[in-house]
């Protein structure tokens, strides 16, 4: 067994094909009130995942491996060169969030963790777990503690250089390694994230670290793919053409304007903005075909088909009358009610 240090884990995680990294400490997170605090006011809507008996355990990574004593954070640059969802209005044009555009993360990032994870059990004989998006821990704070970036006022990470548009992932170690410093909050006094909201989901809370907190209730992306069954119809307006996810409080970020990006084949876009018409005409098979490993088969065929109709309601435009009439006679009794209200909208 050899000994390693912070600077050659790191150095590992980047040769295993990540775009960023960096230490924090396995020690309790400092953030885990706020989160409680957050979750007992009802913030985390539906998602019992973020609720049920495995919240407690986000208050410390050696809940997860006893021995811990460093964290690994990994982060995969997924930014594409098309236009921001602010910028691309062409008319009829449904739009999917940045992130689902390519394959699906975790089916990405894993294996390559993984990798790191052998590499350094191999060298050093060390216990390690690895996370990407399913194990219970707060990952934004623990990238904020090892320095890969600031946590915005719309709850995303922001890295100086690199915006936004990043995924994560953790390694927890048995290894102890020097941490990474948490970089200065260079959100200052903007507050285009919030301004900018359709749904007014960046609300304010002066006990949070940023002054601002995000009510996922009111989140586009919660509506549009954790909320599953009937949406409520004071926030259908407000989700706009989105049908899978939300890029707006991203989009209007300064941070973003220069934001890197990556050419790698996995997070090219398959389809980012297709016509809604040519969603509404899926069936069961086509969808799945059309979104095969991609993260938008989360939101499954008939919450997809609720969305688009949604989307189809919010676009006021009367040629979208007769595939709305088809939806409404689908048989499935969630994607008739929201055509049904869509309908209404565009026969105005």
């Amino acid at each position: 067994m050899t000994a390693i240090d912070a600077r050659q884990v790191k150095a590992l995680a980047l040769e295993a094909g990540f775009d960023l990294a960096g230490i924090a400490a396995a020690a309790e997170m400092p953030e885990w009130g706020h989160y409680m605090s957050w979750v007992g006011r009802g913030m985390a809507g539906r998602m019992g995942y973020l609720t049920d008996h495995r919240a407690g355990i986000r208050r410390d990574v050696r809940e997860l491996l006893p021995n811990a004593r460093s964290v690994l954070v990994v982060g995969q640059i997924y930014n594409a060169p098309q236009p921001y969802s602010t910028e691309a209005e062409e008319a009829g044009a449904a739009w999917i969030s940045r992130y689902a555009w390519g394959h699906d993360y975790h089916d990405v990032m894993r294996p390559r963790l993984q990798r790191v994870a052998e590499q350094l059990r191999e060298r050093t004989g060390c216990e390690t777990k690895t996370c990407i998006d399913t194990a219970p821990v707060l990952e934004r704070p623990l990238a904020r503690a090892a320095g890969l970036g600031w946590i915005g006022k719309n709850g995303c990470v922001i890295r100086e250089g690199t915006g936004s548009w990043f995924f994560l992932g953790e390694l927890i170690t048995s290894l102890a390694l020097e941490p990474d410093a948490p970089p200065p909050d260079r959100c200052g006094s903007c507050t285009r994230c919030i301004d900018a909201c359709p749904t007014v989901a960046i609300v304010a809370n002066p006990e949070s670290g940023t002054g601002f907190e995000v009510d996922a209730r009111r989140c586009i992306a919660y509506l549009n793919i954790e909320l599953k069954g009937s949406i409520p119809e004071e926030a259908r307006a407000g989700m706009g053409r989105q049908v899978f996810g939300c890029d707006i409080c991203q989009d209007v970020c300064p941070w973003n304007r220069v934001a890197a990006m990556t050419e790698a084949a996995e997070w090219s876009p398959r389809v980012f903005s297709p016509p809604l018409a040519r969603l509404a005409a899926l069936g069961p098979e086509e969808f799945r075909a059309m979104f095969r490993d991609s993260p938008v088969d989360r939101a499954r065929y008939q919450g997809f088909l609720r969305n688009v109709a949604i989307a189809m309601g919010n676009s006021g435009n009367r040629e979208f009358r007769e595939p709305l009439l088809r939806l409404v006679e689908s048989g499935d009794p969630v994607i008739a009610e929201h055509a049904a209200w869509a309908l209404e909208r565009v026969c105005r």
